[in-house]
């Protein structure tokens, strides 16, 4: 199935706290159901270079920037809960003139794309979760929450970035770092609160769609990872990377996209 209108070209579209940037360069292509990248904290659609460069080749594929995130603004009053990005998904796909859709999320990227799935099921063909976080123990989040807080917020960020970049390529590193230190405190700790606030589980469970897990070797031993937590779906491991699998080893991911689309109806 293809789109039911021409889709938008590449630009900024006003969205629910401000303009959001769109990257879609491709709207010629008409054939197969179309597929929207989402990125994950302090991401952009640089991101998703090397998975646009591939999709393009086949099918319309288009990638933006969250609130707040690259080109895109926000309201100094913008929320940025999973159910408040879900907004920005939605201007995106009003904007396209999508009525189906193959979403593929990261980390932040990815929970938004199951809790968009959940609210218009007959909107999203498939979903491709990587990296994506499962329901949070409360006083875990709590004590971390607490830490970020505190004085020790640089010191905290800096660990986890740290262990989340482990095995990471040149320039993934970079690329990531650019964009999580371009993102206020503020703005950070309304993120990260919003990941532990939301439980994919119920969500997960109730997705009549195909979705495949991706993972890296840094969610093999988090509890919190939801490719431990909802064992029951379909995933696949992609070794040697860092939390940002799609950057370090793009080929690789295409791969698994490319199996992945190549079910969907």
């Amino acid at each position: 199935m293809g789109t039911s209108q021409p889709a938008q070209k590449s630009g900024r579209i006003q969205g629910p706290v401000g303009a959001i940037y769109i990257d879609n360069n491709n709207s010629d292509i008409q054939e197969g159901i179309p597929v929207l990248f989402l990125h994950s904290f302090g991401g952009s659609i640089e991101h998703w270079q090397q998975q646009l460069e591939y999709v393009r080749q086949h099918r319309q594929a288009a990638a933006f920037d969250f609130r707040g995130h690259g080109q895109s603004e926000a309201s100094d009053n913008a929320s940025y809960s999973v159910e408040a990005l879900v907004k920005d998904v939605e201007a995106v796909m009003d904007e396209l003139g999508w009525q189906r859709v193959v979403l593929v999320g990261h980390s932040m990227g990815a929970t938004t794309a199951l809790a968009y799935a959940d609210a218009h099921p007959n909107r999203a063909a498939g979903l491709i979760l990587a990296g994506s976080p499962g329901k949070s123990d409360p006083a875990q989040a709590k004590q971390i929450m607490a830490a970020l807080e505190s004085e020790q917020y640089p010191h905290v960020m800096a660990d986890y970035m740290k262990r989340i970049l482990t095995g990471a390529r040149r320039p993934t590193d970079e690329i990531v770092m650019r964009g999580v230190q371009e993102i206020s405190r503020p703005v950070s700790l309304q993120i990260i609160k919003g990941q532990f606030d939301y439980d994919p589980l119920p969500a997960i469970s109730r997705i009549g769609v195909p979705v495949m897990i991706v993972y890296a070797d840094g969610e093999l031993e988090l509890p919190n990872a939801l490719s431990r937590q909802a064992k029951h779906i379909p995933s696949r491991h992609i070794e040697g990377t860092s939390h940002w699998m799609h950057m370090d080893k793009g080929d690789e991911f295409n791969k698994v996209l490319d199996e992945f689309l190549s079910a969907i109806k």
